[in-house]
């Protein structure tokens, strides 16, 4: 449904359409391409509306931005409206697929399915990169749960089941015995991926890929994990500031983007990171993603590193290339996300905020007492608290992370439902937890 917009006074324009669905400015669209020499149209939904410049030439609203049909049905309009587009873009990891084939459609330049493929399934990723002789766990697709059971009895339990695509952890489930598998739905023609699992800790690389190298990037370390944030413990993430991980991490990075492409791209990588005693460092690829971090990650690398990778994947999808990259060093960046402290939507009751208490704590994004949670497909924006920290190491990063998570309390009132008083940081309603270990 359009929501503004004046065809009229477009049609001389070129037209480029953005698929879009955060709230916040995690992309800052009208910096990236002239809204007035362009007309700029948006397919969004209607939280991701509050999110849309106010130079777009018109917002057409769809239920959910990775509903195919009904987002096809939007651009239709549009193009209707506005006249055959000239590129079209989506930055969010779910809807990278559905920009692609829309892309195809017309004819357009950007990633095709096919490119972006062994960066969204997560079984041909795996396989990608075992093909590759790169280091990854042992890895199978599973129906049902026979072949799940017989995976462990090769690899070991705990296993992991995943399903081939989706973000945010979403579907994730840790296996650690047969009696676990009683809550898994295994409906007809259902695959997902079974893989051992590791326990070595979880950090995630973040840049841009080109021309065979890691032209820019950051080390980060997990606090806590993304699985464990689905059950209400905080989220946190540190940059590394250990010379020799670092360089070791991305020499591992650059092969396994290697092995799943030979063109541009700003990537999001998880891997396993085990440092031997005498200093060795070995990777181990978990996931990867052909997009910009979640969280506040792009956040950080333009408010602490100088460089939007945003922007880099933005003119990408444009069918351009981003902006020269300098890999620098402005001090070290970090985040910390508490989960939501009711089901969503929920209504915000209580709130401490945090900013001018802790150190390296620069700016948190916070729902005011009275204001709704909103229940939204951009999972990690719509949480309890987000905050970014930057200090000149990861060892001060890291304290002012545990910090926060201690002091910060939330709490709200389920649509329709009592919420009882405010609670720590790390407890869930449904899900008690410590602080990020």
């Amino acid at each position: 449904m359009p929501m503004s917009g004046n065809p009229d006074d477009s049609a001389a324009r070129p037209h480029v359409i953005v698929i879009h669905r955060w709230r916040d400015r995690y992309a800052h669209y009208e910096e990236y391409l002239d809204h007035a020499v362009h007309a700029v149209t948006y397919v969004t939904t209607d939280v991701g509306a509050q999110g849309v410049p106010a130079s777009a030439a018109e917002v057409a609203l769809v239920p959910a931005t990775d509903d195919l049909a009904a987002v096809t049905e939007a651009v239709t309009g549009l193009v209707g409206r506005f006249g055959a587009p000239k590129a079209i873009v989506a930055l969010k990891e779910d809807d990278l697929l559905i920009a692609a084939r829309l892309r195809a459609r017309w004819g357009l330049p950007g990633a095709t399915t096919a490119d972006l493929l062994p960066f969204r399934d997560k079984l041909e990723m795996c396989r990608r990169i075992a093909r590759a002789g790169l280091p990854v766990p042992a890895f199978t697709p599973v129906s049902t749960d026979t072949d799940v059971v017989a995976f462990a009895e090769r690899q070991g339990w705990p296993v992991v089941l995943k399903p081939l695509q989706g973000s945010s952890s979403a579907g994730v489930r840790l296996v650690r015995g047969p009696g676990d598998l009683a809550g898994v739905s295994w409906s007809k023609g259902t695959v997902l991926m079974a893989q051992a699992h590791v326990a070595h800790p979880i950090h995630h690389v973040d840049g841009l890929y080109r021309d065979g190298r890691l032209e820019i990037w950051r080390v980060s370390r997990y606090v806590n994990d993304c699985l464990g944030f689905r059950d209400g413990v905080p989220l946190g993430s540190v940059e590394v500031d250990d010379p020799a991980v670092v360089e070791a991490v991305g020499t591992w990075a650059r092969r396994f983007l290697a092995a799943l492409t030979d063109t541009a791209t700003v990537f999001h990588l998880e891997v396993f990171v085990d440092t031997t005693e005498n200093g060795a460092v070995t990777c181990t690829f978990l996931e990867i993603g052909a997009r910009v971090g979640g969280a506040e990650i792009p956040f950080i690398w333009r408010d602490v590193h100088g460089y939007d990778l945003m922007e880099a994947a933005f003119a990408l999808q444009l069918g351009e290339q981003p902006k020269k990259a300098e890999q620098r060093s402005t001090g070290v960046g970090g985040w910390l996300l508490v989960p939501a402290p009711a089901e969503r939507p929920c209504r915000i009751t209580h709130v401490t905020p945090l900013k001018g208490s802790v150190p390296g704590l620069y700016a948190e994004s916070l729902l005011e007492p009275g204001e709704i949670l909103p229940l939204a497909d951009a999972y990690y924006e719509h949480v309890g608290g987000r905050f970014r920290f930057t200090s000149p190491t990861s060892a001060a990063v890291e304290q002012a992370i545990r910090t926060a998570s201690a002091r910060f309390r939330v709490a709200a009132q389920p649509c329709g439902e009592h919420r009882a008083d405010p609670v720590p940081a790390g407890t869930h309603p449904n899900n008690t937890a410590g602080d990020p270990a």
